[in-house]
């Protein structure tokens, strides 16, 4: 197990009763993830599902959807409260789906805890999964520069949207929608939304 793995496991319960629902969620970043769920068709991976709340979701708008999680805990109350959908203990380091076999990829700030040189390696398995013009959408902290910050759990970063924009588009991405909020007392976060390159064969 990772260390961020570990520091996971160690408040998983804490974390699933403060955000392990829809109810926990802001309400514009429903709105962009609905939004982004309307334009997929086949098969949804949440990768790095947590407590499965959004797989959850998108199965519920009609999705194929399905969670991967390093964290077993997660997984285990990602089953017990979404029964009939599939969840399992999967890296998005090293993602378990067929090379272009999926619609959309969720990667909802389960990047973040990755260093500047090792964060290509998942949004490369991203681009590796999704079929061409297949659609990832990425949740993020947010600045103006690239700098590690205390996390609640463990270290994570904060990053500036064009720079992830650039190892996304090195990744096989173009950025199409982009989209930041920054509210008094809270960190600044962004989505980006992004569409595989590439043509079908």
């Amino acid at each position: 197990m990772t260390t961020t793995t570990v520091a996971y496991s160690a408040r998983a319960a804490e974390y699933t009763d403060l955000f392990g629902s829809m109810a926990a969620v802001h309400p514009s970043d429903r709105q962009i993830i609905d939004s982004w769920a309307g334009r997929l068709s086949g098969d949804v991976l949440d990768a790095g599902c947590g407590p499965g709340h959004w797989t959850g979701h998108l199965h519920d708008l009609g999705l194929d959807a399905r969670g991967i999680d390093l964290v077993p805990s997660f997984v285990d109350h990602a089953r017990s409260a979404h029964p009939g959908i599939r969840f399992r203990i999967g890296d998005i380091d090293n993602i378990d789906e067929a090379y272009a076999s999926l619609s959309g990829v969720l990667s909802w700030f389960s990047t973040i805890h990755h260093t500047p040189d090792a964060i290509i390696t998942p949004l490369s398995e991203f681009a590796r999964v999704l079929r061409p013009s297949g659609q990832l959408a990425l949740g993020f902290f947010s600045a103006q520069v690239i700098e590690p910050f205390d996390h609640a759990v463990t270290r994570a970063f904060r990053w500036p949207a064009d720079a992830l924009g650039e190892l996304l588009d090195s990744a096989g991405f173009d950025v199409v929608e982009t989209y930041l909020r920054e509210v008094r007392g809270q960190r600044a976060v962004g989505t980006l939304l992004c569409e595989r390159r590439g043509s079908e064969t």
